[in-house]
């Protein structure tokens, strides 16, 4: 067979090669499909392969056409089925050239030949590919041939799909080389990460001799040692994938090994990496992806991205893909198919789509970017920073001030006095501190004040006065109360008790009448009732303080049983309420003093009067007005995520607004706790609403509570468990009381708004977008009702009379400040979207002005680019754009993956609205909050737009 080629026949499912020995991978990358006449037994089209082997062992395709012959020749004896590898040789050209093609066939074992298959197998992808071309081409054209009328007529339907599908891989490809590329390189990531490959290589060293045995790496410890720990089993796929590509099916590779791994997941090229993903989905190597096998990569990567319910729908999902991929009904995608979906996923994407602006804005906006001197700079820091603090900074200022001036008084006052001579410096820091301590012990009640903070929220004094601040103001007051205690008590009990024990009797004369006839001891001061009261008064501090800090009452602090009830929002409240016989003793202590026997001159209870007597006015309220708002249960339901909601009747009385929130009491759960929900529902909505995650022991027990009077959903209804006032089983009661006011419940101040929630911290902003959606809908209501009512002045009207004049020019208007609102929710749980799924959805229904613009944030899912993403990101695309509907949330708004870029949110929004005065609201961790409000001040520096932001206090 020298200089001669060898003609094959394959089939499109099972390749036949010339040796048994070997199975290399399949060559019918071009054949057509099954179901043609011309078919083998089971079948299966045959097609005829010409090749030309060259002396220097080089492969030449000289044609690939449909085996007419054979495979009536097979079809006609199904005894003679075709062997492994069927090869004619070819004859010389000046031969060919007067001899007719033949059908024969027959078999040759030569061992030239099995070199020809091991050389075939080795590079049997990049053939594929050549053989698909030649194939499509030479099979369009394969009824001018005339080689069979009878074979021919049933074959041009799948003639014609393949002349299909070829002209739109043509087209693919075009495409591509103006625009894909440039965003191609950013895709398909397999390793993710800012660290540069050589330093990432160093890592998975460490890692490989840290986890490998005798010199091997395990097949499972294999996404360990590339940092794929969180999603192992796209890792070992990935593993599998590259070891047949090296033609090995090993469970350990050796150091070599895994350097040629990492370079080909690392490779920069888009079209290597591609491959690789191809090769991924493709299990059978072939060169075809079947839609058994787009399923299997639609559930693992669901799995690598904890989306449990994309791989319930992993069928459909799959169908969707082959119905846009496969749009001739072949059975089957190829690799130029899968790179146009995922270079072209953008012109699905229609919906959510990022802030636009235009240059003209930009560079209005963006005036503050040139630069500036280094004066100019601190400058319009320090100018922003009063501007942004300046409530806070007069209110601290002035606090500070007086409580100077106390401690100097009592301090000059002291020292004009002979117990100096006795006690000293002592006795004067002591009483210093106690005057700002009855201060503080006053002011520390105030903030506390909810009904009266509400309420002044609605007044002038908003306009000077932080009321956002008012519970780190009572945090703020209690550190100085501390410090206080320490200066008071620890002068006391260190330092002026002891001098005055040890004092001559010459210099206690004097002091006779304060502290008796003979000296007293330190135990008698200590066991005297200003020194009972006082150790009272400091045990019940330090308990409260204690546990009211971060680390307790978020129960960072892991105790041992039964140490663990002293963490928790439970012990943080019981501890809290010692405040009553902190109080009681402050005023027998301060009634009981040594060294003042007026009663005037005691001045404790005229600090407290007024501000206790405003607190426990508060309570009484709170106490009357929860039973009067008796509310009734309509709905219940416990979603994913750990999360109840809970929708009540809405008292007559009961007026709120959005972004405020009220305290909710269980007594099946505890008749004395009190915890603050923001609610959910609008101001116009007929109900209240609330939505409770479990994340302590109240919580949870609530949940426990109502979870034993659930039932499971029925006709399609969200939800794990529901009840409503159908449920048989009876429902626990609740109390409510409020509304209380929030920074939220202010947003109708801004020009735009820029709602960024955390997990369940998207609450207080539900209800601020329903009650926009509200607005709008009113709006719009109006504006018909109006044109209806009073119809527009035409030109054809020369007269207009006064009355009518008047009609249209008083006629009712509804102004909306809020031009925009942008909200941002972000999220680690694919079932939290359940959460406020309708809110969504009506929102993006009725929104035809696009006033409210939702992202929802995903950061269970690697971020775009990311190989275990690539999948998700292009059905999420196309999804959306055949029905309308996310896969992820399930809703008509796009999620987005990983974790937003605020700096670039802030960008555009600045870029969008130039010289607007935009709210920025956020609830949620505090790190993100520090973020936020760093941004503020650097785009309040650099552009026109003021960003004013506000972060949610309970």
């Amino acid at each position: 067979m020298r200089g001669g080629g060898g003609g094959g026949v394959c089939t499109p499912g099972r390749p036949r090669w010339g040796s048994g020995a070997t199975t290399p991978r399949s060559l019918s990358t071009g054949s057509s499909p099954r179901g043609s006449d011309r078919s083998s037994d089971d079948g299966e089209e045959l097609v005829e392969v010409t090749l030309d082997l060259q002396e220097d062992d080089t492969i030449v395709l000289r044609s690939v056409e449909p085996a007419v012959g054979a495979a009536a020749g097979v079809g006609a004896s199904p005894s003679s089925a075709a062997p492994p590898l069927h090869l004619r040789a070819e004859p010389p050209a000046s031969v060919a050239s007067s001899q007719s093609r033949s059908p024969a066939m027959r078999r040759t074992s030569s061992h030239r030949l099995l070199q020809f298959s091991q050389e075939l197998k080795a590079t049997a992808k990049q053939f594929s590919q050549d053989l698909t071309k030649r194939f499509t081409r030479t099979h369009s054209r394969a009824n001018l041939t005339g080689e069979s009328s009878s074979a021919g007529a049933p074959s041009s339907g799948i003639e014609s799909a393949l002349a299909a599908r070829a002209a739109r891989r043509q087209r693919a490809q075009l495409d591509r080389t103006k625009s894909g590329a440039q965003r191609a390189i950013r895709g398909l990531r397999f390793i993710s990460g800012s660290n540069k490959a050589s330093n990432a290589w160093i890592e998975v060293q460490a890692n490989f001799d840290r986890l490998a045995r005798d010199g091997y790496l395990s097949r499972a410890d294999f996404p360990k040692c590339i940092g794929m720990t969180e999603s192992q089993e796209f890792a070992m796929e990935l593993f599998d994938t590259l070891s047949r590509r090296r033609r090995m099916q090993v469970d350990r590779i050796n150091k070599e090994e895994l350097r040629e791994i990492w370079q080909q997941i690392t490779d920069n090229s888009f079209d290597s990496r591609l491959q690789i993903f191809f090769d991924m989905v493709d299990k059978n190597a072939d060169g075809h992806i079947t839609e058994a096998e787009v399923k299997e990569i639609i559930m693992l990567s669901a799995s690598a991205n904890k989306l449990s319910r994309l791989k319930e729908q992993a069928e459909e999902y799959a169908a969707l893909i082959m119905e846009e991929l496969d749009p001739e009904g072949l059975g089957y995608i190829e690799l130029w198919q899968l790179e146009t979906l995922l270079l072209q996923k953008d012109t699905y994407v229609n919906y959510s789509q990022a802030l636009s602006y235009t240059s003209q804005a930009l560079s209005q906006n963006l005036a503050g970017l040139r630069k500036k001197s280094p004066i100019r700079k601190i400058s319009t820091t320090l100018s922003y920073y009063l501007e942004d603090n300046w409530k806070r900074l007069w209110v601290l200022a002035l606090w500070i001030g007086i409580m100077a001036g106390l401690f100097t008084w009592k301090f000059i006052q002291y020292r004009n006095r002979y117990v100096f001579d006795v006690m000293g410096y002592c006795v004067t820091t002591a009483k210093g501190a106690a005057e700002t301590l009855k201060l503080n012990m006053a002011l520390i009640l105030l903030p506390v004040c909810r009904n009266t903070i509400t309420w002044l929220r609605n007044t002038k004094a908003a306009r000077a006065l932080p009321f956002d601040d008012n519970i780190n103001f009572h945090k703020t007051i209690a550190a100085a109360i501390v410090v206080g205690v320490i200066l008071h008590a620890g002068n006391h009990l260190v330092c002026d008790f002891p001098r005055l024990i040890n004092s001559s009797d010459v210099k206690y004369a004097p002091l006779r009448q304060y502290f008796g006839e003979h000296k007293p001891t330190y135990l008698t001061l200590v066991k005297g009732v200003e020194g009972i009261t006082g150790v009272i008064m400091v045990v019940c501090m330090l308990i409260a303080f204690t546990l009211a800090t971060r680390w307790f009452r978020r129960s960072l602090v892991k105790l041992p049983k039964p140490f663990d009830k002293l963490t928790g929002f439970n012990a943080f409240w019981y501890s809290h309420h010692l405040f009553i016989i902190v109080y009681i003793s402050f005023v027998i202590h301060g009634e009981w003093l040594y060294l003042i026997h007026v009663w005037y001159k005691r001045t404790t209870w005229m600090y407290l009067a007024v501000p206790v007597g405003l607190y426990v006015g508060e309570r009484t309220l709170r106490f009357f007005r929860s039973g009067s708002y008796s509310v009734r249960l309509l709905k219940v339901a416990i979603y994913p995520g750990n999360v109840l909601t809970l929708q009540m009747s809405k008292p007559p009385t009961f007026r709120h607004k959005s972004g405020q929130y009220m305290f909710v009491q269980c007594p099946a759960v505890s008749p004395f706790e009190w915890h603050p929900f923001s609610i959910t529902s609008a101001p116009g909505d007929e109900y209240l609403s609330i939505h409770v995650r479990q994340l302590g022991d109240w919580t949870r027990e609530l949940k426990r509570v109502f979870s034993a009077a659930c039932e499971p959903p029925v006709g399609g209804k969200s939800g794990l468990l529901r009840a409503d006032e159908t449920t048989k089983k009876a429902l626990p009661k609740l109390l409510i009381d409020g509304p209380y006011g929030s920074p939220a419940q202010d947003y109708s101040k801004y020009d735009v708004l820029l709602l960024v929630g955390l997990g369940i911290g998207a609450t207080p902003f539900i209800s601020i977008l329903k009650d926009l959606l509200n607005n709008i809908i009113k709006m719009e209501e109006e504006e018909e009702a109006s044109t209806d009512l009073y119809p527009p002045i035409g030109h054809s009207k020369t007269h207009v009379d006064l009355d009518t004049l008047m009609r249209i020019t008083s006629k009712p208007k509804r102004v909306l400040k809020t031009t925009n609102a942008y909200f941002y929710w972000v999220t680690r749980e694919q079932g939290s979207f359940d959460w406020f799924k309708g809110v969504m959805n009506e929102i993006a229904e009725l929104d035809q002005r696009n006033i409210i613009e939702m992202h929802n944030y995903l950061t269970s899912v690697y971020e775009e680019g990311d190989a275990r993403s690539a999948l998700i990101t292009m059905l999420q695309a196309l999804n959306h754009a055949k029905n309308g509907v996310d896969i992820v949330s399930g809703t008509k708004v796009r999620t987005h993956f990983a974790r937003p870029n605020f700096k670039r949110v802030l960008s555009k929004i600045a870029s969008k609205h130039p010289y607007a005065k935009i709210g920025v609201f956020y609830c949620g961790a505090p790190v993100l909050a520090q973020e936020l409000n760093q941004l503020c001040h650097e785009f309040n520096d650099k552009c026109t737009t003021k960003f004013e932001f506000h972060k949610e206090h309970f």
